[in-house]
């Protein structure tokens, strides 16, 4: 019979493949949806499937301070409207390749930070790891033919998600147990506060029009990041963050190109060049020397 640990690890890695599809999912359904629309429809079902989950499993203490609920509102905003968006946003414009490397960099950055506004301690060779790192993903941001545009969006997504790791470590410290509520009240926030970003951008007859003749297979990439990557993924994750250390899933996030570049090249077709062989293998290097030691605080990228 498997142990408790070895059972929360098959979780976390069910979790890291869900995540790691995700790339090349948003990449082939924003190409029929444009990502507004797309974060309208995947908040939508996610806010219906959260809403019913809160009212049936929460069992936490809702915060009574006004200043805890105004916090916890521009969390969710960030976590949901504004970090996705870009991410949509950046997915639309550059290839599910750049995106994952681009992605690799966030554990780096959460430390980076860590350094400087939770005063955690990271030795010269974290350092060295996180330089070799940057190095590698500029590289492949800044790569001839590249979509600086789509790169660059995606780049400011894990900067907006860097702010969001060092507000949920705030939030949590102050609000026991409140991630799984936060996860499903950043939909119900998410789908709320994009509403009006969706009716300024299109017309009631343009959304109708583009939902009617995207093709199943687009309405099916919106199911998934609705229901597989946010809902089902988010669960396996809270479940076996219960078991194990924090610091023990960031190795999982550094695992999300095992899933995204099979994907990328032979269902997307996108194409492999130098720079970004060269780039990439710069940024594993990087991440390899950076995260030798284990950490206990990094939080995992989650789509």
């Amino acid at each position: 019979m498997a142990s408790p640990r070895a059972k929360a690890y098959a979780l976390l890695l069910i979790a890291t493949a869900i995540w790691g599809v995700a790339g090349p999912v948003i990449k082939y359904t924003v190409g029929y949806l444009p990502p507004f629309i797309f974060l309208l429809y995947r908040f939508g079902i996610a806010a219906i499937i959260g809403l019913f989950l809160l009212i049936k499993f929460s069992k936490n203490h809702w915060p009574t301070k006004t200043s805890d609920a105004i916090w916890i509102v521009i969390y969710c905003f960030l976590t949901s409207t504004v970090s996705l968006g870009l991410l949509f946003l950046g997915y639309e414009q550059t290839t599910a390749l750049d995106g994952s490397i681009i992605n690799a960099l966030y554990p780096i950055m959460v430390s980076t930070v860590g350094v400087a506004f939770l005063h955690e301690h990271v030795t010269n060779r974290e350092k060295l790891g996180m330089g070799i790192a940057t190095l590698g993903t500029l590289a492949v941001i800044f790569e001839p033919g590249a979509s600086l545009t789509g790169n660059l969006y995606i780049l400011a997504s894990l900067l907006v998600g860097v702010i969001l790791a060092v507000m949920a470590k705030l939030l949590l410290r102050h609000l026991k147990n409140f991630d799984f509520v936060l996860t499903q009240l950043s939909f119900i926030v998410g789908f709320i506060t994009i509403i009006p970003i969706v009716m300024f951008r299109y017309s009631i007859f343009d959304i109708r029009y583009l939902l009617q003749n995207a093709p199943l297979s687009a309405h099916f990439g919106v199911v998934y990041m609705a229901l597989i990557s946010g809902t089902l993924a988010y669960g396996l994750w809270h479940r076996a963050q219960k078991t194990i250390e924090t610091g023990e899933t960031a190795v999982f996030s550094y695992l999300y190109p095992i899933f995204t570049l099979p994907l990328s090249i032979f269902w997307l077709h996108e194409q492999v060049s130098f720079v970004f062989v060269l780039g990439a293998l710069t940024t594993a290097v990087g991440v390899i020397i950076a995260e030798t030691k284990k950490r206990s605080h990094l939080p995992v990228r989650r789509r």
